[in-house]
């Protein structure tokens, strides 16, 4: 019984995929994002410095 029902959340999900452009590109970007985002221990930037002395907020804020 669960199977089926997964098997028809996917069907329905394709199907809305298949229907909505909008939809499809949306979830096409954020597997593009995904795919760009680095590994645990990876860094993208090695050379960015360290701002400890402007705290939390003061680093988002710049």
């Amino acid at each position: 019984m669960k199977k089926g029902m997964a098997l028809t959340a996917i069907g329905l999900g394709a199907a809305y995929l298949m229907r909505n452009k909008d939809a499809r590109n949306k979830l096409s970007r954020q597997f593009d994002e995904f795919n760009d985002t680095p590994m645990r221990g990876d860094r993208k930037d090695h050379n960015q410095k360290s701002e400890s002395n402007k705290g939390l907020l003061g680093r988002f804020l710049n």
